[in-house]
């Protein structure tokens, strides 16, 4: 059969466009990375921890986690300063300065000074700060949270739009105190809040989630397991709580001087081991839901 000139050159051309266009149309059907940023990293220097179930060595800088991260592969982190080392938040100032897309901050403060009251107005506006963390670990500490003493932390931080995570006794009942009367006050219950090793928390922590300015860090999960990697023994906690707080509450991230396992399998924890999390979830549990959670807006 023939064909004409004008149509072969047509044919020939279209094929010509096409497979020109080919490398294009695949980047652009390729699918995006995924974004994963932990939720919690500490980062000291000239300081051993005196946690004992943290790294025992001196340093922990900012290029030493990145190189780990970079393994891991892990986009960014947000610096937790440590109370080991007295200069940890100007530290991480100066990583949120040098490396603007991969640290950001929740920093903290002395509570009980004469000048605590100021201490909000000293941080907002730091490079990389982002919002506070306070953990309450220390004898002298232990009823901050329930008996009145940093009362007005509360409203100090939601007039500034600085959000809190928080960790220490007496935490889930305090949440449910705080969180009604202090609706735009953002706050951040830590590490699963801590659960024994029956996870006994799990259905105190689960009312909090009514709450819709209350998130939860689903930081430090391997610690909270009694099995080896892939942790089965709590991908059934993880659920129960994932069912409650959803996707964009809900945060991953690791603290990982204290993992007993490495940056990477942290991350495939759950971006491989969790089935029912679909790609969407993964996306904003891994990193995207708390950028948006602190106001990090990371390319």
């Amino acid at each position: 059969m023939s064909i004409s000139r004008r149509r072969f050159i047509e044919t020939v051309g279209g094929a010509a466009a096409t497979a020109a266009l080919a490398p294009a149309l695949t980047r652009a059907q390729a699918p995006r990375a995924l974004l994963v940023v932990d939720a919690q990293v500490h980062l000291w220097k000239g300081h051993t921890p005196f946690a004992p179930a943290h790294r025992q060595v001196v340093d922990f800088t900012p290029e030493d986690a990145l190189k780990e991260m970079d393994a891991g592969g892990v986009s960014a982190a947000v610096i937790h300063p440590p109370t080991w080392d007295p200069d940890s938040n100007a530290l991480a100032v100066e990583a949120a300065r040098t490396y603007p897309n991969r640290f950001a901050i929740l920093g903290n403060f002395p509570l009980d000074r004469p000048d605590s009251r100021d201490g909000i107005d000293r941080m907002k506006g730091q490079p990389g700060m982002l919002g506070l963390r306070f953990v309450f670990n220390q004898p002298h500490q232990q009823t901050w949270l329930t008996d009145g003493t940093i009362d007005w932390l509360w409203p100090a931080a939601e007039r500034a739009g600085m959000p809190v995570a928080l960790l220490g006794p007496g935490l889930l009942p305090a949440i449910t105190r705080i969180a009604p009367r202090h609706p735009r006050l953002k706050l951040v219950i830590d590490h699963f809040a801590a659960p024994d090793k029956n996870w006994s928390n799990l259905p105190e922590l689960v009312a909090t989630a009514k709450f819709p300015n209350v998130a939860l860090k689903a930081t430090g999960a391997p610690s909270y397991s009694s099995e080896a990697y892939p942790y089965r023994d709590i991908h059934g906690h993880i659920r129960r709580l994932y069912d409650a707080f959803g996707p964009e509450r809900m945060f991953w991230g690791t603290d990982i001087t204290r993992m007993p396992v490495s940056w990477r399998q942290c991350v495939t924890l759950f971006t491989e081991e969790l089935s029912w999390l679909s790609a969407k979830d993964k996306e904003l549990i891994m990193g995207r839901a708390l950028c948006r959670w602190l106001g990090w807006n990371l390319p």
